[in-house]
């Protein structure tokens, strides 16, 4: 009612669109789930792994609403100028493989979008991790203080624990209820003061007495093993001992409460001589950082440090001796470095392997995930990070009717809660029984089926869109690559196609030339030939080309070499040799077998006054070029130049369009309309719209350049 408009989804209306946008951003994309704001910035979190992508933004101005509500500044709309879907992009691919660990739920949508079969290869070592069952609670309340006394009670048996969640929000509220119980644990979320420890804390999540909470672990990369891993253990005593005298850059990494490593985590021994290798080491920084001009970064240092380890891995133990002991001026410090490694990754590995026997009495890692997933595979992955290669371990998962899946999907709950009333009068109690859990999982199921048809759905739009774009790409292609004459040839097919769209809307073949709006062909064939049009042409009216027409009728035979309509001024003599001539009897050929024109009793002529005008424009074009003076090298570059830019600009714009026609057409479902076919329709329409701006255009631009090249030049470069 505020915008006089009845429908929110016009795209041809902004104010209703920009309304559209700010409720989307109100409602749909939340803070700390979707994105964190961050140095005034708002910055899109991966719903996958959980980290931040600085680069990436929302587009038709989804980001700039959700700037505007978090009251930091509103950045630029990004622009679209290339898109394609995963689907589409693999589809290029002449084979398709891949390998994964959570293929198998998958495996439908694998054979029938890519028709690619799941073969499912058996572990290395028998599997005995332990999956207990689902626990489902009525409230999210009762759900986190069984996740807490969960984690609590492992903690005291001294077992390793990652906690899986879905948001940094619960991220962080669970790691406050830990902190009321003072348990040390380590949070690993899209904020930069957790992201800055990610390496760290997963090669200390597999120590005794670790606990990890962790938004999602899909895309982390790294293995958590038992007793901590010996190499990272090693880089961080290395860094601990020598950044602190290579700079004073040190960035501040605020965690709340000391690291787990500095609380509960046994400290590795590290004996006499590698203890003397880190104070040679540590020495040797400190001369080096003084005696530098300039003061080291901390990611200097820090990469300094990286390519020391990386030379003790590819240099004999030998020749790093005798590289420290020679003291190179050119890099006296990694040889040492390298040593100093070699020494402490040994007693790393004899500490881990002896902590990781340790872990395994214990039960290994156990994993908690605090909600179910919208795929079964995304659990599965946070599954699997417990008995990795025959270790030891176990899972839980944790549910509650109030989980933002069941919220998001309005799926009906009710009976759930119902059912755990009737078993227990403590809405915080967990229900364990089968039939409840088995119905759970069953809308989890439906949810992966929603998605998949949203992917579907969006493979059968882009396959639209997929067609048009290989149009465009191979005719850039075409433009990168072909040599110059084959650019011309594409300069004189958009000319004749220019002269076409002109002529095609204002004659009927069934009708006489005398009912053509032959004055209109005439205006508008003068605006886009511009000045290039010599002065025999200009006295051109429409009681001329009716005459010229009509006479044409009486003719027996027309010769096409050199063809001009009868007393109208012949056209300029610019097709001469043997590729002149081929160029101009393949258009003709062209018009000839073209459908676009209706079959009528004037067909012919109106083939004939295509070839005409086309003709007259393409050799006026030629001479203004040859009159120029510039060689055939420069022309043939501004050719292309123009060519390139004016397709490019035409096809972002029509990206734009088409995903904006992709949004509304769905609206129209309402009308009992298919939207794909209201898409295939209109999405066709847009693109033959498309192509006849580009070619116009391209020629416009074209002529106009060559009329008055001086004045234009600003324009290309």
């Amino acid at each position: 009612m505020a915008l006089e408009t009845s429908d929110l989804w016009d795209e041809n209306d902004p104010w209703a669109r920009f309304v559209f946008n700010a409720l989307k951003a109100k409602e749909f994309y939340k803070r700390d789930v979707q994105y964190i704001v961050r140095n005034g910035m708002a910055l899109i979190i991966n719903e996958l792994t959980g980290r931040v992508e600085e680069k990436r933004r929302w587009s038709d101005g989804i980001h700039q609403a959700v700037e505007a509500k978090e009251g930091v500044k509103i950045q630029a709309d990004s622009v679209v100028v290339a898109q394609i879907t995963y689907q589409s992009l693999f589809k290029l691919y002449p084979r398709l493989s891949g390998m994964t660990g959570t293929a198998k739920t998958e495996e439908k949508e694998f054979l029938k979008m890519f028709q690619v079969p799941v073969i499912e290869v058996p572990t290395n070592l028998p599997n005995i991790r332990k999956d207990l069952p689902i626990q489902a609670f009525a409230t999210a309340r009762g759900k986190w203080e069984y996740v807490r006394e969960e984690v609590e009670f492992m903690f005291q048996l001294g077992r390793p624990v990652l906690v899986g969640t879905t948001s940094v929000e619960n991220s962080e509220y669970l790691s406050d209820l830990l902190k009321e119980r003072k348990i040390p644990h380590n949070v690993l979320n899209a904020r930069p003061k957790y992201a800055a420890r990610e390496a760290d804390t997963v090669a200390q999540a597999g120590r005794k007495y670790a606990i990890t909470i962790s938004t999602n672990m899909a895309g982390r990369g790294t293995d958590i093993i038992l007793g901590g891993n010996p190499k990272m253990l090693a880089k961080e005593i290395l860094e601990e001992s020598i950044l602190p005298f290579l700079t004073q850059d040190i960035p501040e990494v605020d965690v709340h409460g000391e690291p787990n490593s500095q609380k509960v985590l046994s400290k590795i021994k590290v004996g006499p001589s590698s203890l003397a290798l880190l104070a040679k080491a540590a020495l040797m920084a400190k001369h080096v950082s003084k005696n530098e001009s300039k003061k080291w970064s901390y990611q200097k240092a820090k990469s300094m440090i990286s390519e020391s380890i990386e030379l003790s891995q590819s240099v004999e133990i030998k020749e790093l001796q005798k590289q420290a002991d020679e003291q190179s001026e050119f890099y006296p410090l990694g040889p040492s470095i390298a040593l100093t490694y070699v020494s402490v990754l040994e007693e790393c590995v004899s500490h881990c392997l002896n902590e990781g026997l340790e872990v395994k009495r214990l039960g290994g890692l156990h994993v908690i995930g605090t909600s179910l997933h919208e795929s079964r595979r995304i659990d599965n992955q946070l599954r699997g990070r417990a008995g990795r290669q025959g270790d030891p371990g176990s899972t839980r998962f944790m549910v509650s009717l109030q989980d933002e899946m069941f919220q998001k999907f309005n799926f009906d709950t009710e009976w759930a809660v119902k059912l755990i009333s009737r078993i227990t009068n403590n809405e915080d109690l967990p229900i364990e029984g089968h039939g409840i859990v088995n119905q759970l999982l069953g809308l989890q199921i439906n949810a992966e089926k929603y998605f998949f048809g949203i992917r579907k759905n969006l493979v059968e739009f882009d396959e639209v869109l997929e067609v048009q774009r290989k149009h465009v790409y191979n005719l850039r292609q075409l433009i990168l690559t072909g040599d110059f004459e084959s650019c011309s040839e594409q300069i004189f097919k958009y000319m004749q196609a220019v002269v076409d769209d002109v002529i095609l809307k204002n004659v009927n073949p069934q009708k006489h030339p005398s009912n053509w709006c032959l004055d209109k062909i005439l205006e508008e064939f003068k605006d886009v030939a511009g000045e290039i049009l010599n002065d025999s042409f200009a006295g051109i009216d429409e009681e001329a080309l009716l005459n010229s027409l009509v006479q044409l009728q009486k003719f027996q035979s027309i010769s096409i070499d050199n063809f001009s309509l009868p007393s109208l001024p012949p056209t300029p003599n610019s097709f001469r040799g043997i590729r002149g001539k081929t160029s101009s009897f393949r258009r003709w050929l062209v018009i000839c077998s073209d459908d676009s024109t209706k079959y009528g009793k004037y067909r012919e002529m109106v083939n004939f006054l295509r070839k005409y005008l086309g003709d007259f424009l393409i050799a006026s074009y030629l001479d203004v070029i040859q009159e120029s003076g510039y060689d055939a090298v420069y022309v043939k570059e501004i050719e292309r130049e123009v060519l390139l830019k004016t397709l490019d600009c035409f096809w972002r714009d029509h990206l734009i369009n088409m995903n904006r026609l992709s949004s509304a057409v769905n609206v129209r479902s309402f009308g009992h309309r298919n939207p794909l076919e209201e898409y295939k329709i209109d999405g066709c329409k847009f693109f033959i719209s498309m192509l006849s701006a580009t070619r116009r255009l391209t020629v416009e631009s074209l002529l106009r350049y060559w009329s008055s090249p001086m004045e234009s030049q600003e324009l290309y470069v």
